[in-house]
């Protein structure tokens, strides 16, 4: 285990680029994609509801109704969207939120499209409000409304679109309107996969990569990458290049443990912003409960990436409390960094 810092220390989150999350799709990724439903891992509630409405759909000769995918990033939005798409053998405009600044940008967009073809819309969540409201005709009439001109010589237009499909992804949900939400037909959550869902699709991948990897290899990578699918491929490219150069292009189950430590990801999946976060935690705030705000500030991280990328799996292995009072470590996180609990064997605040 590393020399804890001393009290005066200064910590920081240096996201491990193995553990990066975004949700931009990633080049490497896209040979490793699943073309058609059967060949998708896990999220089988999910994909067996969108194999149903996507086979309606197409009986009916209808474009899917609207959908809204949401939950945490890497577990396979993007890939569902682009499946969607070759399941119902139409084309798919991909953009993000973010990128769709004003009404013309997406009034653009959307004449463009042809019938039956699918909109995806990345971080939909971070739409612009008032690009927003230009979907609501778009979503529920096929129409748009658009002003020409300026000042009194201005008049509105009313343009028909094709019958589309907006398919929305979020990784939060309760930052979208109220009123947009209610314009999905579909709403969908994918969840964190299992182990045994992520040893199938490490093997999956390493089939098409062309790596030599047994079991203990696969078992190795998969416990540590934190149910997400993302997190798996890009263990296993950097678990591949270190067999390549240290162990003949094998990849073992020790030589996956030795790949992985030294990448800093440890044998439950923590890597060294993890670690970090409990330590500021633990140290700076005698366990909790401490506000997001102080601990971005402790860290000198921005809130939204200690919210969206270290906590949740922090949470989903039982390493962290939020409570209305703050974030909390628990008793399994103290005993993990083999730290001892404060003296009254709970968490408090202050030091």
């Amino acid at each position: 285990m590393p020399d804890l810092p001393n009290r005066t220390s200064v910590f920081s989150v240096t996201i491990n680029p193995l553990h990066e999350l975004d949700n931009r799709p990633d080049p490497e990724d896209e040979p490793l994609r699943p073309s058609r439903f059967e060949d998708f891992v896990g999220q089988q509630q999910t994909r067996e509801h969108l194999q149903l409405f996507v086979q309606a759909a197409g009986h009916r000769r209808e474009p899917l109704d609207h959908t809204l995918l949401y939950g945490p990033p890497g577990l396979g939005k993007t890939t569902l969207a682009l499946l969607i798409a070759n399941e119902m053998g139409v084309n798919i405009k991909m953009t993000t939120g973010p990128v769709i600044e004003r009404k013309d940008e997406l009034a653009a967009i959307l004449t463009d499209l042809g019938e039956g073809d699918i909109l995806f819309i990345d971080e939909i969540h971070r739409l612009n409000r008032l690009v927003e409201e230009l979907l609501y005709p778009a979503l529920e009439d096929y129409k748009i409304d658009i002003m020409i001109g300026e000042g009194p010589h201005a008049k509105s237009i009313r343009i028909d679109l094709p019958r589309f499909t907006l398919l929305g992804a979020t990784t939060r949900l309760g930052m979208i309107s109220g009123p947009l939400r209610s314009r999905f037909g579909i709403v969908e959550r994918l969840e964190f996969y299992t182990p045994e869902e992520m040893e199938a699709i490490v093997r999956r991948s390493a089939r098409i990569l062309n790596v030599m990897i047994d079991n203990e290899g696969a078992t190795q990578i998969a416990r540590r990458s934190r149910g997400t699918p993302r997190f798996a491929n890009r263990m296993l490219r950097r678990v591949r290049d270190y067999a390549q150069v240290r162990a003949n292009g094998h990849v073992s189950g020790s030589v996956a443990d030795e790949a992985l430590l030294m990448f800093g990801i440890d044998r439950l999946g923590l890597d060294g912003s993890d670690i970090n976060y409990l330590r500021a935690l633990m140290e700076k705030f005698g366990g909790g409960p401490v506000g997001l705000n102080n601990l971005a500030v402790a860290l000198s991280e921005d809130e939204d990436t200690i919210q969206d990328v270290v906590e949740p799996f922090l949470i989903q292995i039982g390493f962290l409390n939020r409570t209305t009072r703050g974030r909390m470590a628990t008793p399994a996180a103290y005993a993990h960094l083999g730290l001892k609990l404060p003296a009254n064997g709970l968490p408090f605040f202050g030091q």
